[in-house]
């Protein structure tokens, strides 16, 4: 069991929460070929957990930390990045600071993600033609990525991708 939460932090990064889930679905799907008593593996599986937290392999607030600033790279809002978090059991206070330090660090955070999602989907100002046909669809394929109305307004009509880079409101 030790060895299979090594290898699968050696592949991915993951918070406490998530490695004890990815541990117990090992052993339900380890029921099935052999007997195995389910309280025992579920000590085996915290203890590995715990030794894992005390000895530093996982931390959630550095993996909390690291995926907000991924996800800020790729475009997502802030409402998604928490959703994402406490969805992989991240503690919520641990979640706050670490977008606290995220809105810190960068100016107008989910603005400028609104902008890179924008730009990823090819929305906007980054469409090439037939821009005014698709505005109510570029609205609303930002505000499913979790964005107030107003970021998605003021991205969607930008005059160029220059513009809003320029452009003095923020967040």
């Amino acid at each position: 069991m030790r060895n299979a939460a090594l290898y699968y932090l050696q592949r991915y990064a993951s918070s406490a929460a998530n490695l004890r889930e990815v541990l117990t679905r090992r052993v339900r799907r380890a029921e099935g070929v052999q007997e195995i008593d389910t309280d025992t593996a579920s000590g085996w599986i915290d203890t590995i957990v715990s030794s894992f937290e005390s000895s530093g392999l996982i931390d959630d607030r550095t993996y909390a930390d690291a995926r907000i600033q991924s996800m800020f790279r790729q475009g997502r809002s802030r409402r998604m990045m928490m959703l994402e978090l406490r969805h992989k059991g991240v503690a919520p206070e641990i979640v706050d600071a670490a977008l606290e330090s995220l809105s810190l660090e960068n100016a107008a955070p989910d603005r400028k993600a609104a902008i890179r999602y924008a730009q990823r989907r090819r929305l906007g100002p980054f469409r090439l033609k037939l821009r005014e046909e698709y505005r109510v669809r570029d609205l609303a394929a930002i505000a499913r990525a979790g964005f107030d109305y107003e970021t998605a307004r003021r991205v969607i009509d930008a005059d160029s991708p220059e513009s809003l880079e320029e452009d003095p409101l923020q967040d």
